[in-house]
């Protein structure tokens, strides 16, 4: 069974035993989480989301994505700026959904 989840402001489809990378959660590795902003499960979608309805996850572990360099630049007028940035981000192993 899968499941459509919004954490983050972005949505997951999501299986049972399978990892996710998602914007950062709190919490140390081993924990267990509990997403119950669930849009759809199965063949039923909710309206907005599906009463009742949740995804249990444990973390695995916290960690950064990759670094990224922003810069502006405006042609003409001498003006650049550049700046450097990492996500924090959750990986999350998705133990059951709950319907």
């Amino acid at each position: 069974m899968i499941a459509v989840i919004r954490t983050g402001g972005k949505q997951y489809t999501v299986a049972a035993e399978e990892t996710h990378t998602i914007e950062r959660i709190p919490g140390e590795a081993g924990a267990t989480v509990e997403f119950t902003d669930v849009l759809m499960v199965g063949d039923t979608i909710g309206k907005p989301t599906v009463a009742g309805a949740k995804v249990v996850a444990s973390i695995v572990k916290q960690a950064r994505g990759p670094h990224l360099i922003v810069f502006k630049k405006r042609r003409r007028q001498n003006s650049r700026r550049k700046n450097g940035h990492r996500q924090d981000l959750t990986v999350v192993k998705i133990e059951q959904i709950v319907a």
